[in-house]
């Protein structure tokens, strides 16, 4: 038996309860990792509250989380490149970091120059922020709005763009504007008047990558002249705006992994500050990043 954080309904955080599951012998494809730290995202809150029940209808007794880093526990027949004892972090669209086992079908060698709690916060932010520059075809002398430039997959995403050449304006709360501006972008205030921010710092932009909890597309597809260009990786009404909800794309999952922890090893990434808390803390945690008073990253020490 395994521990983990199960989700008992849709809801608020008290719906997470610490529990058991069995985790089975992996597949042929799949690795079984012991866990040593587990990421939590804003789309796990998404999930728990219910508001991407369509996208992602977790079942009663799902264990979130996409991301983790541990030890191989055991190793499928067809899997070559890493085995058992072997350090890794796992990017999981099934799901199921929140535990002390779990089966991956996507992994990344962890270097040994990468700290545990950062390799378990980079799997998920780093796949989502490097697929959705790849899919915006952003290049060099382009101008990227990122909303949500602060969070982990827009810190992330700032970073690769402005060493593509990019110009970055992160759309941020007042207080985060250092922070964006020492990842190379230019910040402006996320709120009503977004619009006018951006054509005042910029003009306009020809691509937006929205990885904000509570994004406004319209406003988006206005300043990029258009939905075509405009991803969102948290906003469900995006169809009916004419702009694309980004999900993960399972043949370009494993060398979105190796560039992202490539350039963290290399020290050319800055990740999040991150909080770790006991596995235990789940719904606390949660809780406490819903309300704001937790504003890094958070971090499941299992």
């Amino acid at each position: 038996m395994s521990k983990a954080v199960l989700l008992t309904d849709f809801g608020p955080p008290g719906v997470l309860k610490l529990g058991d599951i069995t985790i089975g012998d992996p597949s042929p494809a799949q690795i079984r990792v012991a866990v040593r730290f587990a990421g939590v995202g804003p789309t796990d809150l998404a999930i728990r509250s219910g508001r991407l029940r369509n996208v992602f209808p977790a079942a009663e007794g799902a264990v979130l989380g996409f991301e983790a880093a541990g030890v191989v526990d055991a190793a499928g027949s067809a899997v070559t490149d890493v085995s058992t004892g072997d350090e890794v972090a796992v990017f999981l669209p099934g799901l199921g970091g929140y535990a002390e086992l779990v089966l991956a079908e996507y992994w990344v060698r962890k270097p040994p120059s990468v700290d545990w709690d950062a390799a378990a916060a980079l799997p998920a932010s780093g796949e989502a922020a490097v697929r959705v520059l790849n899919l915006l075809h952003v290049t060099r002398g382009e101008t990227l709005l990122v909303l949500g430039g602060a969070g982990s997959v827009g810190t992330i995403a700032t970073q690769l763009a402005v060493a593509r050449g990019v110009r970055v304006v992160a759309a941020v709360r007042p207080d985060d504007f250092a922070v964006a501006a020492n990842l190379g972008a230019i910040p402006v205030e996320y709120g009503e008047h977004l619009a006018d921010a951006v054509r005042s710092a910029v003009g306009g932009v020809d691509a937006v990558m929205d990885a904000a909890r509570a994004s406004d597309l319209t406003t988006a597809a206005e300043l990029a002249g258009g939905p075509q260009r405009v991803i969102t990786l948290t906003n469900p009404s995006a169809g009916q705006l004419g702009a694309n909800l980004s999900g993960p794309i399972p043949a370009e999952i494993p060398v979105a992994l190796t560039e992202a922890m490539t350039q963290l090893a290399d020290g050319n990434l800055t990740l999040r500050h991150r909080t770790i808390r006991p596995l235990a803390d789940a719904a606390d945690v949660h809780a406490q990043l819903e309300a704001g008073t937790l504003r890094s990253k958070a971090v499941l020490a299992v």
